[in-house]
């Protein structure tokens, strides 16, 4: 993401996109009554508008629309804003609803009534942070899956079965290709999505083994794999390496790892009942007295309330929290801190000070 113009003097921000993840990013700083500014196709009709057949094409033109719908949807990478055009060119219709869709390259305008700290915070995030290409392979003996670590959480990309030998019983003879189809996985990825560095976890000695198959075959990848261990299996596995130490030294800069340890605190703060609440009316009320340290909220709650037309409590919240210079953390539901955060409600806060009743 590019900040092209920054003039909150005037309520407005333009940013370019120049990444699929940014759109994340946008889902969480565009409100409801928010104008957004850009350009989208749209039908024109050609000719008198009395002729019964008059050709209907469709051309680019800038628009502002006035926000009453955000949808993301992160699996295909979709980011779509509707609402009434408030500007347009003469022949588009003030008035009528129309829906820009935001891409890689989208270059778009919002402008706000007032920008809280956190919303503009992300932006600058989202604009000076690299966030790496890390692919993460968890296997077992039997199976192995392979996701893509975003912003957000990661992306899995594929599960493969396979079986290797079994080392308690050298006579009972497997052949298998299964290491061998794991690293022309790997090489496939590493080549078409230029991954930097792969995160290969396993419980026992399944990693090294592969790791040796590796060596041997792909000499070239060596140099990018990080080893780590894990006693899950599956999704879970993926939750669990995500934790590791292995991995926070790869990711050292990446978000997914704050949030982490942001939830932890929480649920080490609410197992000694010491700094911390849940649940909107908790929330609200601990906000109220500027006693909100860190709030914690998912994406999920966000854009649920969103499409309930139930968000005004928590954007007060928000609205308060950011006043009183808390820190503000939206939490994604596709790793396991979002996940328990979610079960809370979707919503908490790490305190300056204890409540007392």
């Amino acid at each position: 993401m590019k900040i092209m113009k920054d003039d909150r003097k005037h309520g407005s921000v333009t940013i370019s996109v120049s990444s699929l993840d940014d759109l994340w990013f946008l889902s969480q700083v565009i409100d409801i009554s928010d104008h957004v500014s850009g350009k989208t196709l749209r039908k024109m009709k050609l000719g008198s508008p009395d002729e019964r057949k008059a050709n209907v094409v469709k051309r680019w033109v800038k628009i502002t629309v006035l926000v009453d719908k955000i949808e993301f949807h992160k699996y295909n990478n979709s980011l779509r804003v509707s609402g009434k055009i408030t500007e347009g060119p003469d022949d588009v219709q003030l008035g009528s609803f129309h829906t820009i869709t935001i891409e890689e390259n989208s270059v778009i305008t919002i402008t706000k009534k007032k920008w809280l700290k956190h919303q503009f915070d992300r932006l600058k995030e989202a604009s000076v942070e690299k966030f790496p290409k890390v692919l993460l392979c968890v296997l077992d003996r039997k199976e192995v899956s392979f996701a893509l670590l975003k912003r957000y959480g990661y992306e899995i990309m594929s599960e493969l079965e396979g079986e290797v030998q079994e080392k308690r019983f050298p006579l009972v003879k497997k052949s298998s290709s299964f290491y061998v189809d794991i690293v022309k996985r790997l090489q496939e990825y590493v080549d078409r999505l230029d991954i930097e560095h792969v995160i290969v976890a396993s419980p026992a000695f399944w990693k090294d083994e592969l790791l040796k198959v590796i060596c041997k075959s792909a000499p070239e990848l060596k140099n990018k794999i990080t080893l780590a261990t894990c006693n899950a299996q599956g999704k879970n596995a993926l939750n669990e390496v995500l934790k590791r130490d292995e991995v926070k030294k790869v990711l050292k800069s990446a978000r997914i790892i704050q949030e982490i340890a942001l939830v932890d605190e929480l649920f080490e703060e609410i197992g000694r009942d010491g700094c911390a609440t849940y649940g909107v009316k908790e929330v609200a009320e601990v906000a109220s007295a500027g006693a909100v340290k860190v709030l914690l909220i998912t994406d999920d709650l966000i854009h649920s309330l969103r499409q309930e037309n139930k968000f005004e409590a928590v954007e007060k919240i928000l609205q308060v929290v950011d006043s009183t210079q808390g820190e503000i953390h939206i939490i994604a539901v596709d790793h396991e801190a979002g996940q328990r955060l979610q079960g809370l409600g979707g919503i908490a806060a790490i305190t300056r000070y204890k409540k007392y009743e």
